[in-house]
């Protein structure tokens, strides 16, 4: 008797910021289809051949409430519908006070140009991924230190509200080893201006991780790293209170929680 296609996430309680794995218990399926807050899911086939998967999230700033989670599978001569409500939770994330220097608030118009020329290179950079997952097995924490339960705060620079904070701080002191959370290729590796030393590498279908921040840079832009590769030294370069890294995982434009990424059994799905 041929199983019918189920599909389930995990964690089963979503909230604003939350990486979601999405599974879909389909083995007859030739492809699927999907679509989740206004952006395309990427479906693979996990390490059974069987089972299919999608590495997803809600962004830390998306609002409370009920959304539609959309999902199609095709088969060779039918279709399943298995498109569901996702109760999406409110992340209660705090407002933290910070002083830095003032052209990190208020900078002037060289730097404004600066800013807007990153921005640019940033949205190019992001626009394109690999068409297959690069990552492979669960993500690893990129640095050997403490962490600060800082993502999703409300940032109050100098007294004025400027971000929501968007990744994970780890306490690094400078020279500390930063190393890749997974496997990937790395889209950019330079200074920018509120980032500092930066690293970005594309983990394949819209996923990228971003380490901040960093003292030295090692790697190259166009050079494929291994999990746990070293990929600099970190630092205290750019907006910053004092050294640490700050690590981000971006999805499709949305920014997760990394420590939750880092919480999730990734081992059957690739």
């Amino acid at each position: 008797m041929t199983q019918a296609p189920a599909a389930a996430l995990t964690p089963p309680f979503v909230e604003a910021g939350s990486p979601e794995l999405i599974r879909v218990e389909a083995p007859d399926a030739t492809s699927i289809d999907g679509e989740w807050l206004g952006r395309k899911l990427e479906f693979f086939r996990g390490r059974d051949g069987k089972t299919w998967f999608a590495l997803a999230g809600v962004d830390v700033e998306a609002p409370s409430g009920v959304s539609v989670l959309r999902i199609v599978v095709h088969n060779a001569s039918s279709a399943s519908d298995l498109s569901q409500r996702v109760v999406i939770h409110p992340g209660n994330y705090r407002t933290g006070k910070l002083t830095v220097a003032p052209k990190f608030v208020e900078p002037d118009s060289d730097a404004l140009a600066e800013i807007q020329a990153e921005q640019k290179l940033k949205e190019k950079i992001f626009s394109v991924s690999s068409p297959e997952p690069l990552w492979a097995g669960d993500f690893r924490a990129p640095v050997t230190a403490q962490s600060t339960a800082s993502f999703g705060t409300r940032r109050i620079f100098n007294g004025k509200l400027a971000s929501v904070h968007k990744g994970m701080d780890f306490r690094a002191r400078s020279g500390t080893p930063v190393r890749a959370g997974n496997r990937g290729l790395v889209v950019l590796a330079r200074p920018l201006y509120y980032e500092g030393n930066c690293v970005v590498i594309d983990h394949g279908l819209g996923l990228f991780s971003l380490s901040m921040h960093l003292s030295r840079i090692d790697v190259k832009e166009g050079q494929q790293v291994a999990t746990g590769e070293r990929v600099g030294l970190s630092g205290a370069t750019g907006r910053v209170t004092g050294p640490h890294l700050h690590w981000a995982i971006r999805w499709q434009g949305a920014y997760l929680d990394p420590e939750k990424l880092l919480k999730l059994d990734l081992s059957s799905a690739k």
